[in-house]
C-alpha cells in the first residue's frame, strides 16, 4: 500500500481493504499519458484475484499504447452519503476509493475468454452460462487486458462516520443522507414480445437473489 498523506485515519492498509473497494463497485478511470498528454477513460472492470481485468476496442488507440505496457492508474469512486453538517465547512460525504497503479498486459485464448465471462458476470451473476461463447471475430475485435495488483501500488479510503459534532448546540439538524444504488425493473428491447420473460441471471438481480455486490450498496451510518 501506498502512503497516504491527505487524511491518513481514512486510509484501509489490508490488501482486503482494496478487495471489498474493487469488488463493490463497477467502473473505475483509466489514466496515462499519450503523446505527452494526459488520457483519461472510464471503464467497466473485474477483479480477478490478484489482478483487475478490463476491456475496450482493438481499434482504440490509446487502448493499445496501454497494452502494450505504458504506465497507468484506475481510480474507483463510491459515493455513499451526503453527510450534513452543522456548518457548511464541515460538510462532506461518506465514501469508498482505491487507486491502483500499475502497468496492463493484454490477454489472449483462453485467459481473454475468461476475463470477459468474468466481466459479465461480476455485472450480472450467471450470464455467461445463458448466452453463446464468443466468436472468433468477436475476439479479434476485442482488446482484453489485466492491471496486476503489486504490493506498494494501491490506496484505499474510505469515510463512513455522521458529521463532527459542533462545538455549541445550534438547534439544526445534522446526519447523513445515505446513497444506493439498486437495480429496477427490467425493461425489455423494442424487438422482444411481451411473451418473452427475462433471463433467469436478470431476474435474480432484480429480485436479489442474491443482489450482486455491485447494487445494493449504500451508507452504513
Amino acid at each position: 500500500m501506498e502512503k497516504i498523506r491527505r487524511y491518513p485515519e481514512l486510509a484501509g492498509s489490508h490488501r482486503a481493504d482494496l478487495d471489498s473497494v474493487l469488488d463493490a463497485a463497477a467502473v473505475g478511470t483509466l489514466a496515462t499519458v499519450v503523446d505527452g498528454l494526459p488520457w483519461v477513460v472510464p471503464m467497466l472492470y473485474a477483479r480477478d484475484g490478484d489482478r483487475i481485468v478490463l476491456h475496450g476496442s482493438t481499434g482504440a488507440g490509446a487502448l493499445r499504447h496501454v497494452a502494450a505496457g505504458a504506465p497507468v492508474a484506475l481510480a474507483v469512486t463510491m459515493l455513499d452519503g451526503i453527510v450534513v453538517a452543522d456548518t457548511l465547512f464541515d460538510s462532506t460525504a461518506n465514501y469508498r476509493s482505491a487507486v491502483v497503479r500499475g502497468r496492463l498486459a493484454q490477454l489472449d485464448g483462453g485467459d481473454a475468454v475468461h476475463a470477459l465471462d468474468l466481466m459479465s458476470d461480476s455485472l450480472i451473476p450467471g450470464r455467461s452460462s445463458e448466452v453463446r461463447t464468443h466468436t472468433k471475430k468477436e475476439l479479434a475485435a476485442t482488446l482484453a487486458m489485466a492491471l496486476r495488483i503489486e504490493p506498494g501500488c494501491w490506496t484505499v479510503k474510505v469515510r463512513d462516520a455522521p458529521p463532527p459534532e459542533p462545538s455549541a448546540d445550534s438547534g439544526r439538524w445534522a446526519g447523513v443522507v445515505p446513497l444506493r444504488t439498486s437495480a429496477s425493473e427490467p425493461v425489455a428491447a423494442p424487438w422482444v414480445g411481451e411473451s418473452t420473460p427475462p433471463p433467469e441471471s436478470v431476474r435474480r438481480l432484480v429480485d436479489g437473489r442474491p443482489s450482486s455486490p455491485r447494487l445494493g450498496y449504500g451508507c452504513r451510518v
